[in-house]
């Protein structure tokens, strides 16, 4: 796939990411989706996963010379096959974006027996495009903008909730026609020794009151450095963060080793 266009950081606040067609000229149509998820509060980090995902798929339209309005279910089924079977784009290294790219074979972590990602697209990362996509056109065919029907339409419903338990509750049913089902994946994890190690060779106690609440809240590092002076409570052992989605404030349980090393620091 001929890496054409760009997803380019801007620094505006009004517009944190520009999608660029292949003259560098941003994409109308994007950019007017881009402005109906930050007013319904995406964060920026929002728009740059969903503008990657966006990108990908106009690559694969300006390669088979197919107008984004005049996309049909032909050109979103091709694209999901692809995406599923081709294997993703090598990028360049920086300093000589001209020479050519030879990639090593890569090997299991021997610590963690994290195995590699590979030359093919992860199951959700096709996901993930599969849902932008159908959202995307979704918000153009209600306001008007893009074809009559969506091109990633969802599948045909089944028997609606024929075997239900009344004592659950009701779940959604209809997924995307294009969306490939998700493996379920193993834990992360590293042996206790190898932890041990690591927590060694920290050099401060802020380091270590950080990795110990990260242990045993599983909250994102991102939202433990966001963490205010108040939001230590050590009598109920609780932490607030806030959190990376809905940037609501949750209070998360944590170990008395946390607040220990907390309390040192």
């Amino acid at each position: 796939m001929p890496r054409a266009g760009s997803l380019a950081a801007t620094g505006d606040p009004w517009e944190p990411y520009r999608l660029l067609d292949s003259s560098g000229e941003p994409v109308a149509a994007v950019a007017a989706y881009f402005g109906e998820l930050q007013a319904a509060g995406r964060p920026a980090t929002t728009l740059r996963s969903y503008g990657m995902a966006l990108l990908r798929w106009f690559r694969f339209l300006w390669a088979v010379e197919i107008v984004w309005r005049e996309a049909t279910r032909i050109e979103a089924r091709d694209f999901s096959r692809w995406i599923q079977i081709g294997t993703k784009p090598v990028r360049p290294h920086w300093r000589a974006p001209d020479k050519p790219v030879v990639m090593e074979p890569k090997r299991v972590n021997a610590v963690t027996g994290k195995r590699p990602a590979g030359d093919k697209y992860a199951p959700s990362t096709i996901a993930h495009c599969e849902t932008v996509l159908r959202s995307f056109y979704g918000f153009h065919l209600d306001a008007g903008t893009g074809p009559l029907v969506n091109p990633f339409p969802l599948a045909r419903a089944k028997r609606a909730h024929a075997h239900h338990n009344p004592m659950d509750q009701f779940e959604p049913q209809r997924a995307g026609l294009y969306r490939p089902r998700q493996p379920k994946r193993i834990p992360r994890q590293i042996p206790d020794e190898v932890f041990n190690d690591l927590f060694a060779r920290l050099s401060s106690d802020r380091d270590r009151a950080l990795v110990a609440f990260w242990v045993s809240t599983g909250a994102r590092a991102a939202e433990l450095l966001g963490v205010m002076r108040s939001g230590a409570e050590p009598g109920q052992q609780l932490i607030t963060v806030v959190r990376k989605g809905s940037r609501a404030m949750q209070q998360l349980p944590a170990s008395p080793d946390a607040f220990v090393w907390l309390r040192l620091y």
